[in-house]
C-alpha cells in the first residue's frame, strides 16, 4: 500500500522532528522549500492546488495561500486542513465542510498569548507617546508638553478614575488582556453576544453592549473573529460614537475594521490615534493612506504574537502533529472549527487507518 500523502504547503522552522516522525509511523511528507516568512511577504495570492494523492495538507494562516474549494477538489481523498495558527480565515471553511473536510486549527497558548501582551505594548506606546519620546530626545531636544502621556491606572483616593478599556471579542485573547489589566484596576467593559455570563465575572469585566463599549472606552481593543458577522463591523457609524480622545486596536482580522473609515477619522481629529497588527490587505498597499498619518497610528505586519523564543514553532508543530496522527488513524483530531463536517467525515473515514 502507497504511502498517504501529507503536504505541508507552509510550516514553522523546526517541523523536521515533526515530520519524522509521521514519515517513521508509515507517512510521506511533503515540505515546501518556500519559508514561511517569505510566504507570507508575497503581494501575488495563489490558489492553492494539490496533489491528487494528498489526504492532509497543513499549514499557516497567511493570506497569500488560499485554500478554496478548488484545492479540496485538488485531492478528491483530503480529510483534512490543519493550521498551525490560531486564524484560519484563508481557508473556504463552507466548502471544506460540504466536502466532508475538517479544519483544524492550533488554539495553543504560545499563539494567543502573545498577542494579549502585544496589544498592552501597543496601548502603552500610544498612551504614554512612547515613540515621540525617543525621537525628541535622539533629535537633541528635550521635554516637550505635547508629550505628556495619559495615566492609565485608577487611583480612587486622587479623585481620578482611570481610563475606561473596551474588549470586542471576550474569548481567549480578550480574556487574558482583561486578567492583564486587572493588576490596575481600570474599569473594563466587553461585548461578546456569545460568552457565557459567567465568563465576564471570572474576568472583572462588565457585561455591555457595542454602543456602551464604543461610547465609553478610553482604549478599544478588538478580538473577535471574523465572520459575515463581525465583517465591517466597525465602521463609520461605529467610530463616530468614540470619543474624540479614544483609541482603537485591531490585532484580530483587518476586514473587522472599514479601513477608509478609520483614516477619515484619524486624519479628521475624530479619533485620537490607533494600533493595527492586521490589515485588510496583507501585505499593505505600500501607498495605503494610512500609512501617511505618522504617530496618529501604529502599525505591526501581523506579527504581535512574537512568540518564537517561548514555545510557538515547538508547541503550534505539536498541535499539528498530534491532528495529522489522528486523521491518518480514522479518528477525529482536536480543535475542530467545523463540526457541521463531522457526519459526511465519519461516513468517509472513520476507522480508515492510513498508518
Amino acid at each position: 500500500m502507497a504511502r498517504p500523502r501529507v503536504e505541508i504547503y507552509q510550516a514553522f522552522e523546526g517541523f523536521e522532528s515533526n515530520r519524522d516522525r509521521l514519515e517513521s509511523a508509515g507517512a510521506s511528507v511533503v515540505m515546501p522549500a518556500e519559508p514561511w516568512m517569505q510566504a507570507a511577504n508575497r503581494r501575488e495570492r495563489r490558489e492553492l492546488e494539490l496533489d491528487p494523492s494528498t489526504v492532509v495538507a497543513a499549514g499557516i494562516a497567511n493570506l497569500s495561500d488560499r485554500i478554496t474549494a478548488r484545492t479540496f477538489d485538488s485531492a478528491p481523498e483530503l480529510r483534512m486542513v490543519a493550521k498551525f495558527t490560531v486564524g484560519y480565515d484563508n481557508v473556504d471553511v463552507d466548502a471544506a465542510t460540504e466536502r466532508g473536510i475538517l479544519v483544524v486549527h492550533s488554539p495553543v497558548e504560545a499563539n494567543w498569548s502573545g498577542v494579549a501582551e502585544g496589544v498592552m505594548a501597543m496601548s502603552l506606546a500610544l498612551l504614554k507617546k512612547l515613540r515621540e519620546r525617543d525621537r525628541q530626545v535622539k533629535s537633541g531636544q528635550w521635554r516637550d508638553p505635547a508629550l505628556m502621556g495619559r495615566h492609565v491606572g485608577a487611583r480612587v483616593s486622587d479623585g481620578f478614575p482611570g481610563l475606561t478599556f473596551g474588549i470586542v471579542g471576550l474569548g481567549r485573547i480578550g480574556a487574558r488582556v482583561a486578567d492583564l489589566l486587572r493588576p490596575w484596576g481600570v474599569p473594563i467593559l466587553a461585548c461578546d453576544p456569545y460568552a457565557d455570563e459567567s465568563r465576564f465575572g471570572l474576568h472583572h469585566a462588565t457585561p455591555a453592549t457595542l454602543e456602551q463599549v464604543l461610547r465609553e472606552s478610553d482604549v478599544l481593543t478588538l478580538h473577535c473573529n471574523l465572520t459575515p458577522e463581525t465583517r465591517g463591523l466597525i465602521g463609520e457609524a461605529q467610530l463616530a460614537l468614540m470619543k474624540p480622545t479614544a483609541i482603537l486596536i485591531n490585532s484580530a482580522r483587518g476586514p473587522i475594521v472599514d479601513i477608509d473609515a478609520l483614516h477619515r477619522a484619524l486624519s479628521q481629529g475624530k479619533l485620537a490615534a490607533a494600533a493595527l497588527d492586521v490589515l485588510p490587505v496583507e501585505p499593505v498597499d505600500p501607498q495605503h493612506p494610512i500609512l501617511g498619518l505618522g504617530d496618529k497610528v501604529l502599525l505591526s505586519p501581523h506579527m504581535i504574537a512574537g512568540n518564537v523564543n517561548s514555545g510557538l514553532y515547538s508547541a503550534a508543530g505539536a498541535s499539528v502533529e498530534r491532528a495529522i496522527f489522528a486523521a491518518l488513524r480514522g479518528e477525529v483530531p482536536r480543535n475542530v472549527v467545523n463540526p457541521r463536517a463531522l457526519p459526511k467525515w465519519l461516513e468517509r473515514f472513520e476507522g480508515r487507518r492510513l498508518i
